[in-house]
């Protein structure tokens, strides 16, 4: 049982939270109650999460000696000697073979497919050799992001709104700039090579650059028209100091005792979790209500 647990761990299950993102097509394009496509984008799901399983597992064997080094990263299954790298081999092969498998089966479109093929080599790409770039590092980190959007859109076939795209850019690279910002202060430059090229203060500006960019983006798309006309409302509007407020409380994390990890930021803080299903739930009940 210890050892399933571990393959767990190693398969960072916990950050397909971050897949939710595949899901905002279909809620903003108001195809939440088409079943079949629901179904669709619930497989979608479960394939790109299998993917980024397998990427993180490349990432984990690639970094193992660093991470022996990292005060967290130290106890993770490859580094604290819980799975072996032929068990880690054995397992994303067993992975790929779940995914291929699943892609045929659900029929899923060539575009979808396409763009997990893009997740796993742009992860393993990363792994290897884009995450040693200062800028590139993240805006890479940021692309992943925007990919799921995209991805999430074409299982449905349906398209996403140009300022919803720009808010999830700008946020992600909120996210990714804090993230390398807490590495740096948190832990030693040896475990992450790019660290050196960054300083506190480039990034915090940088950051709070991208939060306020986000924040703008996210209230032109509330009040755009086309959205007005679409949801049959101009509420949306109201849910913009909604979402400061959970920006806020992030940034207060950020600043305090955290890694920088998005996923481990949010688990983290029951009450941003909190903040974050009464604005899911606020704003289903605009659009979809």
């Amino acid at each position: 049982m210890s050892k399933i647990l571990n393959y767990i761990k190693l398969m960072r299950v916990k950050h397909y939270i971050k897949n939710f993102l595949i899901f905002l097509p279909i809620i903003f394009s108001l195809n939440f109650y088409n079943i079949n496509l629901l179904i669709k984008v619930l497989i979608g799901f479960l394939l790109y999460g299998l993917t980024c399983s397998i990427a993180y597992i490349f990432n984990d064997i690639q970094d193992v000696e660093k991470d022996k080094k990292h005060p967290k990263k130290c106890k993770r299954p490859i580094a604290s000697g819980k799975v072996s790298k032929i068990e880690a081999y054995i397992l994303a092969l067993v992975l790929l073979i779940i995914v291929i498998i699943i892609n045929i089966v659900a029929q899923m479109n060539y575009w979808s497919m396409g763009i997990l093929a893009v997740c796993l080599i742009g992860n393993l790409l990363y792994s290897k050799f884009l995450k040693k770039i200062p800028l590139l590092d993240v805006v890479v980190l940021v692309a992943f992001f925007v990919l799921r959007v995209i991805y999430g859109a074409c299982i449905i076939d349906v398209a996403v709104s140009h300022w919803l795209y720009l808010t999830i850019i700008s946020f992600s690279f909120y996210l990714s700039l804090g993230k390398r910002r807490n590495e740096m202060i948190k832990v030693e430059e040896n475990t992450r090579e790019v660290l050196k090229y960054y300083t506190k203060d480039f990034l915090d500006k940088n950051m709070y650059m991208c939060l306020a960019l986000t924040i703008a983006f996210y209230s032109l798309w509330c009040v755009d028209a086309s959205n007005i006309e679409k949801f049959g409302t101009n509420y949306l509007v109201f849910t913009v100091p909604l979402v400061m407020t959970i920006c806020m409380k992030y940034s207060l994390d950020i600043e305090g005792n955290s890694y920088g990890d998005p996923v481990e930021v949010l688990l983290s803080d029951k009450i941003l979790i909190v903040l974050v299903l009464i604005y899911a739930l606020v704003m289903g009940g605009i659009i979809l209500l």
